[in-house]
């Protein structure tokens, strides 16, 4: 990992009391304008810009990843702490590591097969799609479909949360939540407004609340 660049005597006196890591901590990038890449198996701290992207290469390690206007997406076998945006998807590939939260306000979530995320998993506006992954601290959203599996696990239940504003202004669509086959939910599934909940028969969930699960046969429920 890359040191900071500090005289060689204030390195000494460093490691002598046992406080090396401070000199050798990983570099923060922070920009206001433009993407940042973290490259392939390369280290650095937290990230973050306003306008721009991030985006690590595989088997990169970061700190946490903020961004305001703009997408986030972890390549195979990254390990983050945090990520959020405000306008921006966020991608998580296979084998993927986030120790802490994933959110977002408008956009999508995606955690491919093997992919781990510690925190909580939530949204306000857009598709959640959660493979063969793990999510340790429960999905929230507002008005987004969450698509679960086939062999997803999800540790804090689900939230579909109430609107803010005036329900009338969020139109008359309501969101589609599938558990497909060998997912397991543990916790409550919990509905503040109106949802379309499929269940597979192979699936395992905990307490509903506020709707009526739909069981499917198959892969899929029929659209």
């Amino acid at each position: 990992m890359p040191c900071l660049n500090l005289p060689r005597t204030l390195v000494l006196a460093l490691a002598l009391t046992g406080a090396a890591s401070l000199a050798c901590a990983d570099p923060a990038i922070t920009r206001v304008t433009g993407s940042i890449d973290v490259g392939p198996g390369e280290h650095t701290g937290d990230v973050s810009t306003v306008n721009g992207s991030i985006r690590a290469g595989e088997s990169a390690t970061l700190g946490h990843a903020h961004t305001v206007n703009g997408s986030i997406s972890l390549d195979r076998q990254v390990t983050a702490e945090e990520l959020s945006t405000v306008n921006g998807s966020i991608r998580i590939d296979e084998q993927a590591r986030v120790s802490g939260a994933v959110r977002t306000v408008n956009g999508k979530l995606s955690l491919a097969d093997g992919a781990d995320v510690s925190g909580n998993l939530a949204n306000v506006n857009g598709t959640i799609k959660v493979g063969a992954a793990h999510v340790g601290a429960g999905i929230n959203t507002v008005s987004g479909d969450i698509v679960l599996g086939p062999n997803a696990r999800i540790d804090g239940g689900v939230h579909v949360g109430r609107p803010d504003s005036d329900s009338s202004s969020w139109g008359n669509r309501q969101p589609r939540v599938v558990v497909g086959p060998g997912s397991v939910v543990n916790g409550t599934l919990r509905f503040e407004r109106p949802v379309q909940l499929y269940v597979s028969e192979r699936a395992t969930i905990g307490a509903v609340e506020g709707a009526s699960a739909v069981k499917f046969a198959g892969d899929a429920p029929p659209e």
